[in-house]
Order: structure tokens, then sequence, then C-alpha cells
């Protein structure tokens, strides 16, 4: 972690680093951004689409461990009448046997029950612990460090918690759409704080394998996040009434960024839907809009690898861009999403990394956006490439999901 704090010290020794953030269009100038350097399939596949996977690895979000053994994941509690009959609703716990210091991951699963063969399902982590996904009074509370919710004492869940976030999870919508949805709390993984990995599971990992946490390339908060959503996946496929053929990763913000990777890593993810990831993930790093690369790693040094802090005075230095990042999912749909009001997320930005990774789309004779201009407000667009800027701020709201849950459908009739 020192040397994490170094970085950021250096970047905010840096001239000219604390720059007046822009949000005039007319000023961000020529963006050139890296071809994805793939003429044909057969070239995408086999060469070129494993070097993007590790340069983004080295460069961005650091290396992810493969060396932790084993998953288990194990039902505490069922109860088939959730959600007034709606749902059956499954508390699992996922733990790696070969590590037990690490507590892991209580898993909330909802099932549709009026559904007669093995459904779809979105996998996501959530910010506020699965107690607040829901108003059930039943649902446990997390006893892990929460950030900033006005129902916390002390940053950990009281009883009013119950149902605080429900407003961005409509599991009405995604249950009538015929879909589960598999979530967990990402404190569960690694607390949100730049000394968070000393207790996730990064700090414990690194106890028994030291490597994992050493040099520039050692993974950040986003790959842990990520770990994490892959093996919400593994509890997915432990379920016999959904469809492991089906799976949809979605993030938003932060947890957007770790869709992408996840998404990008692990294929079994058969959809990808990061939801205002902005700098970092979605939006194109090479334009000076909103929030820059030096801005996020000073902030938020732990989130990546630390030579990505390298970037921050030269962003036009690193190999890679959002997208390509994007276009590693290719050939299966990716949705992005903004929002007009995210301006600190610059929309422009995640439209032009959807634009510019619909090449990979391309290249396997599928459509992608489908149009070279910005779609107005609440306009979704796209075929394998889905996109829309809502009106409003930086938020998941409802509509965001309708579009989601839409674009599913069409892509797993």
């Amino acid at each position: 972690m020192r040397r994490l704090a170094t970085a950021a010290l250096l970047i905010a020794a840096l001239p000219g680093q604390h720059h007046h953030t822009n949000f005039d269009e007319t000023k961000v100038g020529a963006v050139v951004v890296p071809d994805l350097g793939a003429a044909d399939v057969a070239t995408w596949t086999e060469r070129r689409r494993p070097e993007l996977l590790g340069l983004f690895a080295d460069h961005v979000f650091g290396r992810t461990p493969t060396d932790y053994g084993p998953v288990r994941v194990r039902v505490v509690a069922e109860r088939a009448d959730a959600l007034d009959g709606l749902a059956t609703r499954k508390l699992l716990h996922l733990d790696l046997p070969e590590l037990p210091q690490w507590e892991g991951m209580d898993v909330l699963l909802y099932l549709p029950n009026h559904a007669r063969r093995p459904v779809g399902c979105f996998v996501a982590l959530n910010f506020y612990g699965n107690h607040a996904v829901s108003p059930e009074p039943d649902l446990p509370l997390s006893h892990r460090w929460i950030d900033v919710d006005t129902t916390l004492v002390d940053h950990h869940a009281t009883e009013r918690s119950h149902g605080s976030d429900r407003q961005h999870w409509p599991l009405q919508d995604v249950l009538e759409h015929g879909f589960a949805l598999v979530t967990a709390y990402y404190g569960d993984v690694e607390p949100d704080h730049a000394e968070g990995w000393h207790e996730g599971l990064r700090g414990h990992l690194a106890l028994r394998s030291p490597a994992t946490m050493q040099g520039d390339q050692a993974w950040g908060a986003i790959g842990a996040w990520a770990f994490g959503l892959s093996r919400l996946a593994d509890c997915a496929a432990a379920e016999p009434r959904i469809d492991v053929r089906r799976l949809a990763v979605l993030g938003h913000s932060r947890l957007g960024k770790a869709a992408l990777w996840a998404g990008a890593q692990d294929p079994r993810f058969s959809i990808v839907i990061a939801n205002e990831a902005g700098e970092g993930g979605a939006a194109l790093m090479r334009r000076d809009f909103g929030q820059t690369t030096a801005e996020l790693v000073e902030e938020f040094p732990w989130w990546f690898a630390r030579r990505y802090a390298c970037y921050a005075a030269a962003p036009d230095d690193c190999p890679v861009d959002a997208h390509e990042l994007i276009a590693l999912v290719a050939p299966r749909p990716v949705y992005v999403a903004s929002a007009a009001g995210d301006e600190w997320g610059d929309p422009k930005g995640e439209f032009l990394g959807a634009k510019f990774a619909e090449r990979a789309w391309l290249l396997h004779g599928r459509r992608g956006l489908g149009s070279d201009v910005q779609p107005p407000v609440d306009t979704p667009i796209g075929d394998y490439v889905g996109y829309h800027v809502r009106s409003g701020e930086h938020d998941l709201l409802r509509w965001d999901w309708l579009q989601f849950l839409t674009f599913a459908s069409r892509h797993w009739r």
C-alpha cells in the first residue's frame, strides 16, 4: 500500500494534472485511438484478442490470480414464496476451501416461479448489501463495512437498512421477464477504501501467494470485483433452474468497469452490460472530457494495477483504450449505457468507446451500433452492440433495467 500512496503523490506533483476539468466539447480536439489490429476473425481470435487481454492485465487492471483452488457453493436457506409468491429465494454462501481466512460471499438468488424451463440470469454485485436490494425483513443484514448510506451506524447496517437500495433493483420486472437474479455485496470481495484489500480477498490471497500483490501488474480492486462476478457465475451454474448458457453480467459505475473486465475474461457471460462505467471503463481515456485518468488514479489508486498511474500525465501512451475493452466481449452482445447529466462520466466518450469497438462484431458478420452519431436522449440503438443515453444523472434506474431486459430477451430468444 505504501507504493500505491507514493504513486498518488507522484501524480499530484506532476505539472498540469490539476487543470480545470473540461466540460466543453469544443476543447476536446482530435482523438486518435489504437486500431483493433485484426482484419479477420482468425487474427482476432488467435492473436489480437489474447494480446489485448494481456495488455489490459499488465497496464490497467492487473493480473487475476488463478491459484485460488476449488470453489464451494452451499445453500444456506430457501423460501419458495418470496416477493408475494413471485419468486423462489435462495441464500447461498460461496467460499474457497484452500483460502479459509477469506470469509467468502453471501449470495442472494431469485428464481421466477412461473418459469417451466431453465431461465436466463442477471449476475451483478450490489453496493449496500443483499439486505438493501429487497425490503423483505427476513433477509439477514450484512455485517461488513459499508461506505455511505443514511440507514447505517458506523458504516454497518441496521434494521432500517432493509430495502434501502431497492429503487435500483426492480426485482418484479426481472422476474416477470422470466429471468433470475444472482447478486452479492461487493464489499464481501473487498471493502472499497484504500486499506480494504488487507481484509478482502486480495489481502488473504497475498498471505498465501505474495506475488499476487507484488509488481506493477498486481491486481487492483476492480480485478477483485470482476473475480467476484465470475464466482457469482459459479453460483448460477450450480443452480439447475438457471440456463448457464444465458448469463448476463451487469454493473453500474465502478462495478460497470468490473463487469466489462469480468466479461472480457469469462466467456460464460453471454451478455455484458456496463451502465455509466465512465473513465477506466467504457469512456475513451484519450478524450479530455469529464473525469481524467489522472483524477481517477489519484482518488482511487487501489482500483487499478499500479502501472496504470503511469498514464496519468500521458493517456495517449497507454497501449489500450476503452473501445478495446468493450471489443473483448465480441462476438457476444454488449450494452453500454450513459446518462445525459453524467458529464463526469463522459457520455459521448462512452458512445465512441462502443462505436470504435463495433469493428470486432463486424469482423464476425454481426451488426453493431448501426449509427455513427450519438442517439437522442432516451432512444436505445444497436444490435449486438447496444447503447443509450438516458435523461437524468449518474444512476441505475428502472428505465435502464427495462432496456437491458429487452436487449437480453431479444438475444436470448
